[in-house]
């Protein structure tokens, strides 16, 4: 057991949202489906009570605890992508699949969990600091899925 796993809230759907991000990452999996011995809030014996499983090799339990508390975007998984395809593989996975898109590289999956696929030219860019950093901001502010052309231009000047 690790010392330290993120524990993400579900309604009822933690399996099939371990499932989707193992199949959609690398290096992630699930490594364990375990059922309620007895009743609990949100279930009932027998129904699947939590998921181990990894995303990009991150440890993570999914916990199928019922309406009471919903995602927000005070948390949110990180994903720094390689160039545009890759940007455009995790982007269109996460909306594709009944998520939903927001703004400056966020989206959120269709259980309510928020990405940001943030492309490490813009990384690279912000690190720059001064006049490179702001005309990639500026670029970023005016985008929903990242633009890696856009945010190298904008860094050029």
């Amino acid at each position: 057991m690790n010392k330290n796993t993120i524990c993400l809230w579900y309604d009822q759907d933690a399996e099939e949202a371990a499932n989707f991000y193992a199949a959609t990452f690398p290096d992630s999996r699930v490594t364990g489906v375990y059922r309620a011995p007895g009743d609990f809030p949100g279930g009932t014996a027998g129904q699947v009570l939590t998921v181990e499983f990894t995303v990009f090799g991150i440890p993570c339990l999914g916990l199928n605890g019922g309406t009471a508390f919903k995602q927000s975007e005070a948390f949110s998984f990180q994903i720094a992508t390689e160039d545009q395809a890759e940007t455009d593989r995790y982007w269109n996975a996460i909306v594709g699949n009944g998520g939903q898109e927001s703004q400056c590289g966020w989206c959120k999956d269709k259980w309510g969990l928020s990405w940001q696929i943030t492309p490490r030219a813009l990384t690279e860019a912000m690190k720059q600091g001064g006049e490179v950093a702001r005309r990639a901001f500026d670029a970023m502010m005016t985008m929903g899925k990242i633009d890696v052309a856009k945010i190298e231009a904008a860094a050029r000047g």
